[in-house]
Formats: structure tokens, C-alpha cells, sequence
């Protein structure tokens, strides 16, 4: 192989290894993008250590669903993963273990595992109304109201600290369980 040969093979691969670098770093900032759980605060839906696929680009075009689990950007480096419980002008309450939404009581089939494991037969889900947590009658214009599916170990939308998630906070959905194996597959 003559000199000129090998540069050209050499720049060949270094193109071909440049693009694929610029097309992973693309696919991983503005489509998909693998985050790891941390905390209880989802369980049983997820568990502390599993590694989901978030997707960037679905929830951009169209409006978020309720019931959706999303990651959203809580404090400066640190995200949050919770489930989307209020739309905005939606009036949220929790009465004896039953979350209301504009009055109408609707079911959570996410959390019977765990009401149905709960040793002290208490409420898993406190009472409580929007107005009393965040002193707002509903949610806000561009904003969610979101819970952790273990209720009494969560940080969300209740506490001040978190309060309405703004949609420009919000990274995507997480639809995929990629890690461990024996979890793999959808969210939905």
C-alpha cells in the first residue's frame, strides 16, 4: 500500500469515526438519552438503580398526557422523575386515599401494588388540596402538578420545594426500562 493510500484510508476512518461520534452525541441530547433512577420515590414503577430511556422528542411536539412519567429538571444538575397528575386549570385533591381531579374521582392501578403491601392500613396518599400544599385553586397556565408513585416517600409537587413543574423544565417522557434486563420494556 503506497503512502498516499494509507492517508486516504486514514482519513476515511477518521471521517467515518467522527460521524458516528456527531450522530450518538446528537441522538443522545436532542432525541433519546438514558437516565439512571435515584431514590424511592417511584417505586414500584421503578426502583432505585434502574436505567431508563427518556425521549426528547415526542412530548416537544405534542402536549403531555396525565399520567405521563416524566423527567424535569428540579434544582441546578439534578432531575427529578415523577408522574404528570394535574394539567394546568385542573383542581387537584386527595380524599381518604382517592386523588380527585375537578371533582371527579379517578382510578391509579399503578399504586395497588403498594396500597395492597401497606402494613399500618393507613392512607398511602395524605389528604390534602391544592390550595392547602401550593396555595393555588389550579394548576397554572404551562405548568403540571406531578407525584412519585410511593406516596409516602416522595418529594414532588406537594412540597414547595418542587411545587408546578414548568414545561420548560421538563426533559421528556420515560418509556423505556433498559436496565436490569429482567425490567426491560415499556413504562406504557
Amino acid at each position: 500500500m503506497t503512502e498516499k493510500q494509507t492517508r486516504n484510508e486514514f482519513w476515511g476512518w477518521f471521517k467515518a469515526i467522527g460521524l458516528a461520534i456527531i450522530l450518538t452525541m446528537g441522538v443522545r441530547y436532542f432525541i433519546v438519552s438514558p437516565v439512571a433512577v435515584q431514590g424511592a420515590s417511584m417505586e414500584p414503577t421503578f426502583e432505585n438503580g434502574d436505567k431508563v430511556i427518556v425521549n426528547k422528542v415526542g412530548p416537544r411536539i405534542s402536549n403531555y398526557d396525565r399520567f405521563d412519567i416524566i423527567v424535569f429538571e428540579a434544582k441546578e444538575d439534578e432531575n427529578f422523575i415523577k408522574r404528570i397528575i394535574g394539567l394546568p386549570g385542573d383542581h387537584i385533591a386527595y380524599k381518604d386515599d382517592v386523588l380527585y381531579i375537578n371533582g371527579k374521582a379517578y382510578d391509579e392501578p399503578y399504586l395497588t401494588e403498594y396500597k395492597e403491601a401497606l402494613r399500618d392500613k393507613g392512607n398511602f396518599t395524605y389528604d390534602f388540596t391544592l390550595e392547602e400544599q401550593l396555595g393555588e385553586m389550579t394548576v397554572p397556565e404551562g405548568h403540571f402538578f406531578v407525584l412519585g408513585d410511593n406516596r409516602r416517600r416522595s418529594i414532588d409537587s406537594r412540597k414547595q420545594e418542587v411545587g408546578f413543574v414548568s414545561q420548560d423544565k421538563i426533559l421528556g417522557t420515560a418509556e423505556f426500562v433498559l436496565w436490569p434486563f429482567e425490567r426491560l420494556g415499556s413504562t406504557r
